[in-house]
């Protein structure tokens, strides 16, 4: 059996920043302003999620929840990555953490708008089930559009809360390619 040589192409913030910019303007600014005028117009209407909870239990969730789903996302990466053979890995600490810091404002801008205004809306107006099976399936959709694989698309549904979000992101793409190569494992 022939094992496929894994070519890693290395990132630095430059690049990082190239594709970030593209990113806010074109994704994360529409997310914003769409939840915001939802909020507004609905007077904050509770079906947005824009709530504590229960802080414990959610604090529990994410200490169990956070470095189980950046594991598992790693694994899931390392796997596609020696079937696919190529890796965009971030070449030095500074990226890893540039990308992090991209990806926790990430994570919870795309949590609004798909679990708040999406399955909110859509839960508030014909019932949880089908605000849960539309909403989660119009975001794993949507990575379609960044041109990202079936499987690293269907990867996506495996998230669905903010802090469990990032980490499964940082997993995936960034920091978790960043340990991958640091445990010499691509």
């Amino acid at each position: 059996m022939s094992q496929i040589r894994t070519r890693l192409v290395l990132t630095r913030i430059p690049d990082s920043w190239r594709w970030a910019r593209t990113d806010i303007l074109v994704r994360l600014l529409p997310f914003v302003l769409a939840y915001a005028a939802a909020h507004r117009l609905s007077g904050g209407a509770a079906w947005l999620g824009w709530s504590v909870g229960d802080v414990r239990a959610q604090l529990l969730f994410a200490a169990v929840g956070v470095p189980v789903m950046f594991v598992a996302a790693m694994a899931v990466q390392l796997w596609l990555t020696r079937r696919r053979g190529v890796l965009g890995v971030p070449a030095g600490l500074d990226d890893a953490a540039f990308q992090t810091g991209y990806y926790v404002v990430n994570g919870p801008i795309e949590e609004a708008f798909f679990r708040g205004l999406v399955q909110g809306g859509i839960g508030a107006a014909w019932g949880a089930p089908a605000g849960f099976v539309i909403g989660t399936v119009s975001y794993v959709l949507y990575h379609r559009l960044g041109r990202w694989s079936w499987a690293e698309t269907f990867a996506t549904a495996l998230v669905g809360v903010p802090l469990v979000h990032i980490a499964a992101t940082c997993g995936f793409l960034g920091p978790g390619p960043y340990l991958l190569r640091k445990l010499n494992l691509l």
